[in-house]
Protein backbone atom coordinates (compact mmCIF):
# COMPACT_ATOMS: atom_id res chain seq x y z
CA UNK A 1 0.00 0.00 0.00
CA UNK A 2 2.93 2.37 0.48
CA UNK A 3 3.23 2.93 -3.27
CA UNK A 4 -0.50 3.78 -3.39
CA UNK A 5 -0.13 6.22 -0.49
CA UNK A 6 2.78 7.91 -2.23
CA UNK A 7 0.77 8.32 -5.44
CA UNK A 8 -2.14 9.79 -3.49
CA UNK A 9 0.14 12.34 -1.81
CA UNK A 10 1.56 13.39 -5.16
CA UNK A 11 -1.90 13.74 -6.67
CA UNK A 12 -3.11 15.89 -3.77
CA UNK A 13 0.02 18.04 -4.01
CA UNK A 14 -0.52 18.46 -7.75
CA UNK A 15 -4.02 19.80 -7.07
CA UNK A 16 -3.22 21.80 -3.93
CA UNK A 17 -3.82 25.21 -5.43
CA UNK A 18 -7.00 24.11 -7.22
CA UNK A 19 -8.42 22.62 -4.03
CA UNK A 20 -7.67 25.72 -2.02
CA UNK A 21 -9.11 27.94 -4.76
CA UNK A 22 -12.29 25.83 -4.54
CA UNK A 23 -12.44 26.28 -0.76
CA UNK A 24 -11.97 30.03 -1.11
CA UNK A 25 -14.55 30.31 -3.90
CA UNK A 26 -17.13 28.63 -1.67
CA UNK A 27 -16.09 30.86 1.22
CA UNK A 28 -16.53 34.05 -0.83
CA UNK A 29 -19.97 32.99 -2.06
CA UNK A 30 -21.79 31.36 0.88
CA UNK A 31 -25.19 29.83 0.15
CA UNK A 32 -27.66 28.70 2.84
CA UNK A 33 -29.22 25.28 3.18
CA UNK A 34 -31.06 23.95 0.11
CA UNK A 35 -29.90 26.96 -1.92
CA UNK A 36 -26.33 25.78 -2.64
CA UNK A 37 -26.77 25.76 -6.42
CA UNK A 38 -23.49 27.49 -7.30
CA UNK A 39 -21.54 25.36 -4.82
CA UNK A 40 -22.98 22.15 -6.25
CA UNK A 41 -22.25 23.33 -9.80
CA UNK A 42 -18.64 24.16 -8.93
CA UNK A 43 -17.97 20.80 -7.25
CA UNK A 44 -19.67 18.69 -9.91
CA UNK A 45 -17.80 20.51 -12.67
CA UNK A 46 -14.48 19.64 -10.99
CA UNK A 47 -15.51 15.99 -10.66
CA UNK A 48 -16.76 15.72 -14.23
CA UNK A 49 -13.56 17.37 -15.48
CA UNK A 50 -11.58 14.42 -14.11
CA UNK A 51 -13.79 11.67 -15.44
CA UNK A 52 -16.39 11.07 -12.74
CA UNK A 53 -19.89 10.15 -13.85
CA UNK A 54 -22.09 12.81 -12.24
CA UNK A 55 -25.72 12.44 -11.22
CA UNK A 56 -27.15 15.82 -10.21
CA UNK A 57 -30.27 16.24 -8.12
CA UNK A 58 -29.81 12.96 -6.26
CA UNK A 59 -32.89 11.77 -4.33
CA UNK A 60 -34.88 14.70 -5.66
CA UNK A 61 -32.74 17.27 -3.85
CA UNK A 62 -31.71 19.90 -6.44
CA UNK A 63 -28.39 20.68 -4.73
CA UNK A 64 -27.41 17.07 -3.96
CA UNK A 65 -25.26 15.00 -6.28
CA UNK A 66 -23.51 11.66 -6.61
CA UNK A 67 -20.36 11.34 -8.71
CA UNK A 68 -19.01 7.85 -9.31
CA UNK A 69 -15.96 6.09 -10.68
CA UNK A 70 -14.88 2.47 -10.79
CA UNK A 71 -16.01 -0.88 -12.16
CA UNK A 72 -18.99 -1.18 -9.84
CA UNK A 73 -18.04 -4.75 -8.86
CA UNK A 74 -16.49 -4.89 -5.41
CA UNK A 75 -16.25 -2.57 -2.40
CA UNK A 76 -18.10 0.75 -2.32
CA UNK A 77 -16.62 3.84 -0.65
CA UNK A 78 -18.40 7.18 -0.30
CA UNK A 79 -16.57 10.46 0.30
CA UNK A 80 -19.04 12.99 1.68
CA UNK A 81 -19.08 16.73 1.04
CA UNK A 82 -21.04 19.48 2.79
CA UNK A 83 -21.18 23.03 1.40
CA UNK A 84 -24.09 24.93 2.95
CA UNK A 85 -23.39 28.09 4.93
CA UNK A 86 -24.95 29.78 7.94
CA UNK A 87 -27.28 32.71 7.21
CA UNK A 88 -25.55 35.91 8.23
CA UNK A 89 -22.32 34.14 9.22
CA UNK A 90 -21.14 32.58 5.97
CA UNK A 91 -18.90 29.53 6.36
CA UNK A 92 -18.68 29.81 10.13
CA UNK A 93 -19.01 26.03 10.33
CA UNK A 94 -16.24 25.46 7.78
CA UNK A 95 -18.26 23.51 5.24
CA UNK A 96 -16.19 25.04 2.46
CA UNK A 97 -13.26 23.05 3.88
CA UNK A 98 -15.33 19.85 4.14
CA UNK A 99 -16.20 20.18 0.46
CA UNK A 100 -12.63 20.88 -0.65
CA UNK A 101 -11.20 18.00 1.40
CA UNK A 102 -13.76 15.52 0.07
CA UNK A 103 -13.24 16.75 -3.48
CA UNK A 104 -9.47 16.49 -3.16
CA UNK A 105 -9.69 12.96 -1.78
CA UNK A 106 -11.96 11.83 -4.61
CA UNK A 107 -9.84 13.36 -7.37
CA UNK A 108 -6.52 12.17 -5.93
CA UNK A 109 -7.74 8.62 -5.30
CA UNK A 110 -9.16 8.18 -8.78
CA UNK A 111 -5.98 9.55 -10.32
CA UNK A 112 -3.84 7.26 -8.16
CA UNK A 113 -5.86 4.10 -8.85
CA UNK A 114 -7.19 4.79 -12.33
CA UNK A 115 -10.63 3.18 -12.72
CA UNK A 116 -10.66 1.27 -9.42
CA UNK A 117 -12.28 -2.08 -8.83
CA UNK A 118 -15.48 -1.44 -6.94
CA UNK A 119 -17.10 1.97 -6.64
CA UNK A 120 -15.71 5.32 -5.57
CA UNK A 121 -18.53 7.74 -4.80
CA UNK A 122 -18.29 11.47 -4.16
CA UNK A 123 -21.58 12.42 -2.54
CA UNK A 124 -22.71 16.03 -2.24
CA UNK A 125 -24.93 16.36 0.82
CA UNK A 126 -26.86 19.64 1.13
CA UNK A 127 -28.50 21.34 4.10
CA UNK A 128 -26.65 19.81 7.04
CA UNK A 129 -27.39 23.00 8.97
CA UNK A 130 -31.14 22.79 8.39
CA UNK A 131 -33.24 19.75 7.66
CA UNK A 132 -30.42 17.33 6.95
CA UNK A 133 -29.94 16.31 3.34
CA UNK A 134 -28.26 13.08 4.45
CA UNK A 135 -31.52 11.99 6.09
CA UNK A 136 -33.21 12.14 2.69
CA UNK A 137 -30.26 10.47 0.94
CA UNK A 138 -30.28 7.61 3.46
CA UNK A 139 -34.01 7.09 3.00
CA UNK A 140 -33.55 7.11 -0.78
CA UNK A 141 -31.00 4.28 -0.57
CA UNK A 142 -27.95 6.28 -1.66
CA UNK A 143 -25.80 4.57 0.99
CA UNK A 144 -27.17 1.04 0.50
CA UNK A 145 -24.28 -1.36 0.03
CA UNK A 146 -21.65 1.25 0.96
CA UNK A 147 -18.70 -0.23 2.88
CA UNK A 148 -17.39 3.09 4.23
CA UNK A 149 -18.71 6.65 4.40
CA UNK A 150 -15.89 9.11 5.06
CA UNK A 151 -15.81 12.83 5.86
CA UNK A 152 -14.01 15.29 8.12
CA UNK A 153 -15.13 18.45 9.90
CA UNK A 154 -13.10 21.53 10.87
CA UNK A 155 -13.38 22.59 14.48
CA UNK A 156 -11.60 23.89 17.56
CA UNK A 157 -10.53 20.38 18.64
CA UNK A 158 -8.55 17.69 16.84
CA UNK A 159 -10.52 14.60 17.81
CA UNK A 160 -10.51 11.21 16.13
CA UNK A 161 -14.28 10.96 16.20
CA UNK A 162 -17.29 13.19 16.77
CA UNK A 163 -19.35 12.99 19.98
CA UNK A 164 -22.61 13.95 18.26
CA UNK A 165 -25.99 13.41 19.89
CA UNK A 166 -29.30 12.31 18.45
CA UNK A 167 -31.81 15.13 18.11
CA UNK A 168 -35.40 15.88 17.19
CA UNK A 169 -37.85 18.78 17.27
CA UNK A 170 -41.24 18.38 18.94
CA UNK A 171 -44.18 20.80 18.80
CA UNK A 172 -46.54 20.84 21.80
CA UNK A 173 -49.85 22.68 21.60
CA UNK A 174 -52.26 23.24 24.48
CA UNK A 175 -55.94 23.92 23.72
CA UNK A 176 -58.00 25.78 26.35
CA UNK A 177 -60.98 28.15 26.25
CA UNK A 178 -60.94 31.90 25.69
CA UNK A 179 -62.60 34.26 28.14
CA UNK A 180 -62.32 37.76 29.56
CA UNK A 181 -59.95 37.52 32.54
CA UNK A 182 -61.96 40.04 34.59
CA UNK A 183 -65.53 39.80 33.32
CA UNK A 184 -65.63 35.98 33.11
CA UNK A 185 -62.63 34.79 35.14
CA UNK A 186 -64.04 31.30 35.83
CA UNK A 187 -64.96 30.57 32.20
CA UNK A 188 -61.48 30.59 30.75
CA UNK A 189 -59.08 27.67 30.50
CA UNK A 190 -55.59 29.16 30.20
CA UNK A 191 -53.60 27.36 27.51
CA UNK A 192 -50.57 29.58 28.09
CA UNK A 193 -50.59 28.77 31.79
CA UNK A 194 -50.51 25.07 30.85
CA UNK A 195 -47.56 25.62 28.53
CA UNK A 196 -45.66 27.52 31.24
CA UNK A 197 -46.37 24.68 33.65
CA UNK A 198 -44.87 22.27 31.12
CA UNK A 199 -41.68 24.36 31.04
CA UNK A 200 -41.53 24.21 34.85
CA UNK A 201 -42.09 20.45 34.83
CA UNK A 202 -39.34 19.95 32.27
CA UNK A 203 -37.00 22.01 34.43
CA UNK A 204 -37.45 19.42 37.18
CA UNK A 205 -37.09 16.55 34.70
CA UNK A 206 -33.86 18.03 33.36
CA UNK A 207 -32.04 17.46 36.63
CA UNK A 208 -32.29 13.69 36.30
CA UNK A 209 -31.53 13.25 32.61
CA UNK A 210 -28.51 11.11 31.62
CA UNK A 211 -25.35 12.63 30.19
CA UNK A 212 -25.86 13.87 26.64
CA UNK A 213 -29.61 14.34 27.01
CA UNK A 214 -31.38 17.66 27.35
CA UNK A 215 -34.51 19.51 26.27
CA UNK A 216 -34.70 23.18 25.33
CA UNK A 217 -37.88 24.97 24.36
CA UNK A 218 -39.28 28.25 23.11
CA UNK A 219 -42.82 29.65 23.08
CA UNK A 220 -43.97 30.05 19.50
CA UNK A 221 -47.55 31.07 20.26
CA UNK A 222 -48.54 32.60 23.59
CA UNK A 223 -51.87 34.24 22.83
CA UNK A 224 -53.06 37.39 21.09
CA UNK A 225 -53.95 39.97 23.76
CA UNK A 226 -53.50 40.52 27.47
CA UNK A 227 -57.23 40.93 28.04
CA UNK A 228 -58.12 37.51 26.64
CA UNK A 229 -57.38 34.20 28.35
CA UNK A 230 -55.31 32.38 25.69
CA UNK A 231 -57.29 29.51 24.17
CA UNK A 232 -54.21 28.16 22.43
CA UNK A 233 -50.50 28.15 23.25
CA UNK A 234 -47.69 26.36 21.53
CA UNK A 235 -44.07 25.56 22.24
CA UNK A 236 -41.30 24.11 20.11
CA UNK A 237 -38.85 21.85 21.92
CA UNK A 238 -35.43 20.66 20.81
CA UNK A 239 -34.55 17.26 22.28
CA UNK A 240 -31.12 15.65 22.34
CA UNK A 241 -29.93 12.27 23.55
CA UNK A 242 -26.51 10.69 23.84
CA UNK A 243 -27.91 7.79 21.80
CA UNK A 244 -30.93 7.49 19.56
CA UNK A 245 -32.54 5.23 22.18
CA UNK A 246 -31.98 7.90 24.83
CA UNK A 247 -33.57 10.48 22.54
CA UNK A 248 -36.67 8.35 22.09
CA UNK A 249 -36.89 7.81 25.85
CA UNK A 250 -36.74 11.59 26.35
CA UNK A 251 -39.44 12.11 23.72
CA UNK A 252 -41.64 9.72 25.66
CA UNK A 253 -40.95 11.62 28.88
CA UNK A 254 -41.90 14.91 27.21
CA UNK A 255 -45.18 13.49 25.97
CA UNK A 256 -46.06 12.06 29.39
CA UNK A 257 -45.26 15.40 31.04
CA UNK A 258 -47.45 17.24 28.53
CA UNK A 259 -50.34 14.85 29.08
CA UNK A 260 -49.99 15.21 32.86
CA UNK A 261 -50.07 19.00 32.62
CA UNK A 262 -53.12 18.83 30.38
CA UNK A 263 -54.95 16.63 32.88
CA UNK A 264 -54.04 18.97 35.74
CA UNK A 265 -55.08 22.16 33.92
CA UNK A 266 -58.17 20.98 32.08
CA UNK A 267 -56.63 21.63 28.68
CA UNK A 268 -56.17 19.32 25.74
CA UNK A 269 -52.72 18.76 24.30
CA UNK A 270 -51.24 17.76 20.94
CA UNK A 271 -47.65 16.51 20.58
CA UNK A 272 -46.05 16.08 17.15
CA UNK A 273 -42.61 15.68 15.62
CA UNK A 274 -41.36 18.46 13.37
CA UNK A 275 -38.93 17.56 10.60
CA UNK A 276 -36.58 14.59 10.50
CA UNK A 277 -34.71 12.92 13.33
CA UNK A 278 -30.92 13.09 13.56
CA UNK A 279 -29.53 9.86 14.96
CA UNK A 280 -26.46 9.77 17.18
CA UNK A 281 -23.08 9.37 15.52
CA UNK A 282 -21.71 5.82 15.70
CA UNK A 283 -17.96 6.00 15.18
CA UNK A 284 -16.26 3.12 13.39
CA UNK A 285 -12.95 2.72 15.26
CA UNK A 286 -11.44 0.55 12.52
CA UNK A 287 -11.79 3.33 9.96
CA UNK A 288 -11.23 6.29 12.29
CA UNK A 289 -8.04 4.61 13.53
CA UNK A 290 -6.77 4.19 9.97
CA UNK A 291 -7.63 7.83 9.19
CA UNK A 292 -5.87 9.12 12.31
CA UNK A 293 -2.74 7.19 11.37
CA UNK A 294 -2.68 8.68 7.88
CA UNK A 295 -3.31 12.18 9.21
CA UNK A 296 -0.45 11.81 11.68
CA UNK A 297 1.89 11.26 8.73
CA UNK A 298 0.91 14.74 7.60
CA UNK A 299 1.86 16.10 11.02
CA UNK A 300 -1.61 16.43 12.61
CA UNK A 301 -2.31 14.31 15.69
CA UNK A 302 -5.82 13.39 16.74
CA UNK A 303 -6.87 12.50 20.28
CA UNK A 304 -9.96 10.91 21.81
CA UNK A 305 -12.80 13.36 22.57
CA UNK A 306 -12.94 14.84 26.03
CA UNK A 307 -15.21 12.70 28.20
CA UNK A 308 -18.68 14.16 28.71
CA UNK A 309 -18.33 16.80 25.99
CA UNK A 310 -20.80 16.74 23.10
CA UNK A 311 -20.60 18.83 19.93
CA UNK A 312 -24.22 19.07 18.87
CA UNK A 313 -25.96 16.87 16.31
CA UNK A 314 -25.59 16.17 12.60
CA UNK A 315 -27.27 14.20 9.85
CA UNK A 316 -24.06 12.15 9.49
CA UNK A 317 -25.49 10.20 12.43
CA UNK A 318 -28.17 8.71 10.18
CA UNK A 319 -25.45 7.44 7.85
CA UNK A 320 -23.23 6.09 10.63
CA UNK A 321 -25.90 3.87 12.17
CA UNK A 322 -26.28 2.05 8.83
CA UNK A 323 -22.81 1.87 7.30
CA UNK A 324 -19.27 2.15 8.71
CA UNK A 325 -18.47 5.86 8.94
CA UNK A 326 -15.98 8.41 10.24
CA UNK A 327 -16.41 12.06 11.19
CA UNK A 328 -13.22 13.32 12.87
CA UNK A 329 -12.76 16.93 13.88
CA UNK A 330 -9.58 18.79 12.88
CA UNK A 331 -8.81 22.12 14.52
CA UNK A 332 -8.46 25.20 12.31
CA UNK A 333 -8.30 27.37 15.44
CA UNK A 334 -7.84 26.65 19.12
CA UNK A 335 -10.73 26.34 21.57
CA UNK A 336 -9.19 29.08 23.71
CA UNK A 337 -9.64 31.48 20.77
CA UNK A 338 -13.37 30.90 20.31
CA UNK A 339 -15.85 28.45 18.84
CA UNK A 340 -17.49 27.57 15.57
CA UNK A 341 -20.61 29.41 14.37
CA UNK A 342 -18.82 32.70 14.97
CA UNK A 343 -17.28 35.33 12.66
CA UNK A 344 -13.83 34.40 13.99
CA UNK A 345 -14.32 30.79 12.92
CA UNK A 346 -15.55 31.92 9.50
CA UNK A 347 -12.27 33.81 9.07
CA UNK A 348 -10.32 30.69 10.12
CA UNK A 349 -12.08 28.75 7.35
CA UNK A 350 -10.13 30.88 4.84
CA UNK A 351 -6.83 30.95 6.75
CA UNK A 352 -3.43 29.35 6.05
CA UNK A 353 -4.17 26.83 8.81
CA UNK A 354 -7.40 25.99 7.02
CA UNK A 355 -5.45 25.29 3.83
CA UNK A 356 -3.07 22.97 5.67
CA UNK A 357 -6.02 21.07 7.15
CA UNK A 358 -7.76 20.70 3.78
CA UNK A 359 -4.72 19.18 2.09
CA UNK A 360 -3.82 16.89 5.00
CA UNK A 361 -7.43 15.74 5.33
CA UNK A 362 -7.72 15.07 1.59
CA UNK A 363 -4.63 12.83 1.77
CA UNK A 364 -5.85 10.95 4.84
CA UNK A 365 -9.36 10.48 3.46
CA UNK A 366 -8.02 9.17 0.15
CA UNK A 367 -5.58 6.80 1.86
CA UNK A 368 -8.33 5.44 4.11
CA UNK A 369 -10.67 4.98 1.15
CA UNK A 370 -7.90 3.20 -0.76
CA UNK A 371 -7.55 0.69 2.05
CA UNK A 372 -11.25 -0.13 1.92
CA UNK A 373 -11.09 -0.58 -1.85
CA UNK A 374 -7.86 -2.60 -1.93
CA UNK A 375 -7.76 -4.48 1.38
CA UNK A 376 -10.79 -6.74 1.97
CA UNK A 377 -9.84 -7.21 5.62
CA UNK A 378 -10.32 -3.51 6.39
CA UNK A 379 -13.89 -3.45 5.13
CA UNK A 380 -14.70 -6.73 6.86
CA UNK A 381 -13.38 -5.49 10.22
CA UNK A 382 -15.24 -2.19 9.81
CA UNK A 383 -18.54 -3.99 9.18
CA UNK A 384 -17.93 -6.28 12.16
CA UNK A 385 -17.31 -3.26 14.37
CA UNK A 386 -20.55 -1.64 13.21
CA UNK A 387 -22.51 -4.80 14.05
CA UNK A 388 -20.93 -5.01 17.50
CA UNK A 389 -21.76 -1.40 18.35
CA UNK A 390 -25.30 -1.78 17.05
CA UNK A 391 -25.84 -4.87 19.18
CA UNK A 392 -24.58 -2.98 22.23
CA UNK A 393 -26.80 0.03 21.48
CA UNK A 394 -23.78 2.32 21.18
Amino acid sequence: MEAVYDRIRREVANRADRLWDTALALHRDPEPAYEEHRAAALLTSELAREGFRVDRGTAGLPTAFTASAGSGEGPRVALLMEYDALPGLGHACGHNLIAAAGLGAALALRAALGEPRGSLLAVGTPAEERGGGKVTLVEAGVFDGVDAALMVHPGVHSWSWAPLTASAQVRVGFHGRAAHPTGSPTEGIDALGALIQLFNTLGVLHRRLPSGSHVQGIITDGGRATNIVPEYAEGLFGLRGGTTAALEALAGELERCAEGVAAATGTKVTVERVGGRYEHFRDNPVLSGRFAGHLARAGIELTEPEAGVYLGSSDIGNVSTRVPAIHPFIAIMDAADGSDHTPVFAAAAASPRGRRVVLAAAEALACTAAEVLLRPDVGARARASLREKAAAGL
